[in-house]
């Protein structure tokens, strides 16, 4: 049965529209609180955290008295990066974790992620369980008064999260002499990403720190590339880190200029790990990973697997299989050893650990050469075109143009009204040919 509410990564959407509005939002926490409760008698906690969104003032309202209604105890950290928010999850032993954040998309979207005691998004299974209780009855989940939540503002969150990542570092790892240039997309990092690096000795140029509600991702962060690109150069950075709004994704700019992407880190880190013996089974990219990733992991006899699109499959997938790194191309890193979700300042932090004896940033991501690959997001009224007859036909025309030498993908996003429609061959004369004739079947 397909999910009513939550899509591939929580629940997302336009604010005020559908899902995404103070009513929905209360009756969100009114579900997950009940559903949570009915798992022990004992009272149960929740702790919130956010994005820099405007919105995120009118939605955190509403889910928190949807919670206590539930009769949770709830905590409330403001703007932290999502893993943030689930590391603290499982270091507090709250019985939910929830991040107010829409991630990469504009201001005028929002949503939740879920996390469950152990740090990690609930399953389908759950969310199912979530969305039942949703469409019930509200006066038939709403606690006594006696047993109402209480809540409570905790200031000290950027803090212990800090302290946290630290911990997976030697005491005496430091980042003296680097300068770094991050951009924190005027989002959930734009505190702690700066204040993280400073600690650590480094030079910091910030970019993207200065949120005021609406520019969250605008023209900035790991979405837009350009702009990490141009301050690391000027400022003469050793690298240039970019995050996205809620910061569990990266993207890294070597001292030359040049992007690398969530495929180069994986290949640098799959490599290192293996050659440092800290990789176990191997690593999870999704059906999204470029093919020359693929095939750099079997030159260095490196297993590889692929999951659906989605940081939540990735892990997943880590879990059955029992590998401890995976990801995704859009900057989506898991370091399974550390994390249970996507984190842009712990990978980065991984990143410039394995510069600290005085390597370049281009030196380190020098890995495979990407097959060639054109992806490109187009905007539909309905998503469900993507199994029409004119489609289908449309997808098997191209895949007779590629001929067995590439990859052809078309996939509904899991949060935006878009097809997406990712094509790779080292024949680059028809990369944007075979797009094009997807494309077109929509019309």
């Amino acid at each position: 049965m397909l999910k009513k509410y939550f899509g591939t990564d929580g629940i997302r959407g336009k604010v005020n529209q559908e899902r995404v509005n103070g009513e929905m939002f209360f009756k969100f926490g009114l579900a997950a609180g009940t559903y949570f409760n009915n798992q022990k008698k004992s009272k149960q906690t929740a702790i919130i955290a956010k994005d820099t969104r405007l919105s995120g003032y009118t939605l955190e309202p509403a889910l928190v008295s949807g919670l206590t209604s539930a009769g949770m105890h709830v905590f409330t950290f403001g703007p932290l990066p999502t893993n943030g928010l689930a590391m603290l999850t499982k270091k507090m032993r709250a019985n939910m974790g929830i991040m107010i954040t829409a991630s990469h998309n504009p201001y005028d979207y929002n949503g939740l992620k879920l996390f469950g005691p152990d740090g990690l998004k609930l399953s389908d299974k759950i969310e199912k369980k979530i969305e039942k209780l949703i469409d019930s009855k509200v006066s038939k989940n709403l606690s006594n008064p006696k047993v109402l939540g209480r809540v409570k503002r905790l200031e000290n969150g950027s803090e212990k999260y800090i302290e946290i990542l630290k911990t997976n570092f030697p005491k005496q790892f430091n980042l003296r002499g680097l300068r770094i240039t991050i951009d924190c997309a005027n989002g959930a990092a734009y505190k702690v990403g700066p204040k993280l690096l400073r600690s650590l000795g480094a030079t910091v140029y910030e970019i993207g720190t200065s949120p005021n509600g609406f520019n969250i991702n605008k023209k900035c962060g790991s979405t837009y590339p350009n702009k990490i690109k141009y301050y690391t150069k000027k400022n003469k950075s050793h690298i240039g880190i970019s995050l996205d709004g809620d910061a569990d994704r990266i993207m890294i700019c070597d001292e030359e200029g040049k992007i690398v992407d969530g495929d180069k880190i994986l290949a640098m880190l799959g490599e290192r790990w293996k050659r440092k013996k800290i990789l176990k089974g191997g690593v999870v990219g999704t059906l999204m990973s470029n093919f020359g990733l693929q095939k750099y992991f079997l030159q260095n006899k490196i297993k590889f697997l692929r999951s659906k699109v989605g940081d939540r499959y990735v892990k997943e997938l880590m879990q059955k299989s029992k590998f401890n790194l995976g990801g995704e191309q859009s900057g989506h890193i898991i370091l399974g050893n550390f994390a249970t979700t996507g984190d842009g300042l712990l990978v980065a932090l991984e990143i410039l650990f394995s510069m600290r004896k005085g390597k370049k940033a281009s030196e380190i991501f020098k890995n495979f050469i990407p097959t060639p690959q054109l992806l490109e997001n187009v905007e539909v009224k309905d998503k469900s075109i993507i199994h029409s007859l004119k489609c289908k036909n449309a997808i098997k025309k191209a895949n007779r143009l590629i001929n067995g030498e590439g990859r052809l993908l078309v996939r509904k996003s899991g949060t935006e009204p878009v097809i997406r429609i990712m094509c790779e061959t080292e024949n680059q004369a028809i990369l944007s040919k075979c797009v094009n004739i997807v494309k077109k079947s929509f019309k």
